[in-house]
């Protein structure tokens, strides 16, 4: 038995799980894309629905709506996410009166909630890998490369800052990069922006998603998204690939050798229609790898675990997909899997994540009987709820009898903020 499962007071624990891929405004969506607008819907038609959506927002609904699904996150069991946030500006591209107006609504509702952040403001600046410029509906995603770097910097100072007393703040918040896409970013701002990062600084970036994502880049830049980026950054253990779904088995061994992470985001791949992720090959190359849940179509981290291997299983017929002889337990695995990389990808201490626990319920009955041999794969497998009865991140309780403290009083203020999105509609 690992000692990420522990039965202390005669109760299981273990430690809080990462998420490491969030975009927070698309919780209120979650549901809403699921009927049909084109004979080949896709993605790419999926785009249409999330930008209606994104239209609809500003700080206080936004704040509001990610306080909700923090809520859900540390009731499930993750205790730290990293929200990939480019929903910036105003509807109609201009900048708030404050231009971090929306990542401070972020910070807010993980304060509240009590959930570790680290927050990944994301360069946006094209709506192809041509170059072409942002829609209409992307303009409040944009930024030039100045405009970001000052944003960067702005939230940098939050992440820094002070209490009164003089004493070093609360050490829940983290500030990264997010460039967003290949197709989004132009090969000379995402290298001027690497080079004006503070070295230590995370770098997530969405990456071979979907085949035609692949195929433009094919196209356009005479590679392919994952090879091209390993020849043309100093991609090393800073970087977390999100999705990378479409690999060859080059640049498979080429992020493992880099040591970067991927975040894999199975119900929503799932959802999107976006493909498998090749586990089996990246973790024979040593890769490193988490889970998100990324759209919210799921706010689970068992489920995202679960499906990771039944997706497996699916396209290879075979089952315990990931276990070993050394580890031949797949919940082991799994959850061994998104420690292993949480502090890598997040910009926190180990040993800080390490404290943050969540207690399971005892009287879950998909662990009754449960020993050290098989505990992590009752939790993982025998049940579709995560069956969490108490979460303390950074000393504070936050979930209590499997319920966040402050849930109804969120619950309240996101159902009004819900009415006014669907209202606007």
């Amino acid at each position: 038995m690992t000692a990420q499962i522990a039965f202390v007071d005669g109760r299981w624990q273990l430690p809080g799980v990462a998420n490491l891929h969030s975009h927070a405004f698309q919780r209120a969506m979650a549901g809403l894309a699921e009927r049909m607008t084109h004979p080949s819907d896709s993605f790419w038609t999926w785009r249409e629905t999330m930008y209606r959506m994104a239209a609809r927002f500003d700080p206080d609904r936004l704040h509001a709506v990610a306080a909700q699904l923090y809520v859900e996150m540390l009731e499930a069991g993750y205790t730290t996410v990293c929200e990939f946030h480019y929903l910036h500006h105003a509807p109609d591209g201009r900048p708030y009166a404050d231009p971090a107006a929306m990542s401070r609504a972020l910070i807010a509702a993980a304060r509240e909630t009590g959930i570790r952040l680290t927050l990944l403001p994301v360069l946006y600046m094209t709506g192809g890998f041509d170059g072409r410029p942002l829609n209409d509906r992307q303009r409040r995603f944009g930024h030039d490369v100045d405009a970001w770097l000052r944003l960067f910097e702005t939230l940098r100072a939050e992440q820094d800052a002070v209490r009164n007393d003089g004493m070093p703040n609360d050490g829940m918040l983290r500030v990264g990069c997010a460039l967003h896409s290949l197709r989004a970013v132009p090969p000379d701002a995402m290298r001027a922006v690497l080079d004006a990062l503070p070295r230590e600084t995370r770098i997530h970036l969405h990456i071979a998603e979907q085949i035609g994502e692949v195929q433009d880049c094919l196209a356009l830049r005479g590679d392919r998204p994952v090879r091209w980026l390993l020849n043309q950054a100093e991609v090393d253990a800073r970087w977390t690939l999100v999705h990378a779904t479409h690999l060859e088995m080059d640049e498979i061994v080429g992020i493992a050798d880099r040591c970067a992470t991927v975040a894999i985001c199975p119900t929503t791949e799932a959802n999107l229609g976006d493909g498998l992720f090749p586990l089996r090959d990246f973790l024979d190359a040593g890769g490193a790898w988490g889970i998100g849940s990324d759209s919210h179509v799921s706010v689970s981290p068992v489920e995202e675990l679960r499906w990771l291997e039944y997706g497996q299983r699916l396209v290879t017929r075979h089952r315990n997909i990931v276990a070993t002889e050394a580890c031949p337990s797949v919940g082991e695995r799994l959850l061994a899997g998104v420690r292993a990389s949480a502090a890598q990808a997040t910009g926190f201490a180990a040993a800080t994540l390490a404290g943050d626990r969540v207690v399971l319920d005892p009287a879950a009955p998909q662990l009754a009987g449960a020993t050290a041999d098989d505990i992590a794969d009752r939790w993982v497998f025998a049940g579709n709820r995560p069956a969490v009865a108490t979460v303390t991140v950074g000393g504070r309780e936050v979930v209590r009898d499997g319920r966040h403290v402050d849930r109804d009083a969120i619950a309240a203020r996101y159902a009004t903020a819900m009415a006014r999105l669907l209202a606007d509609a």
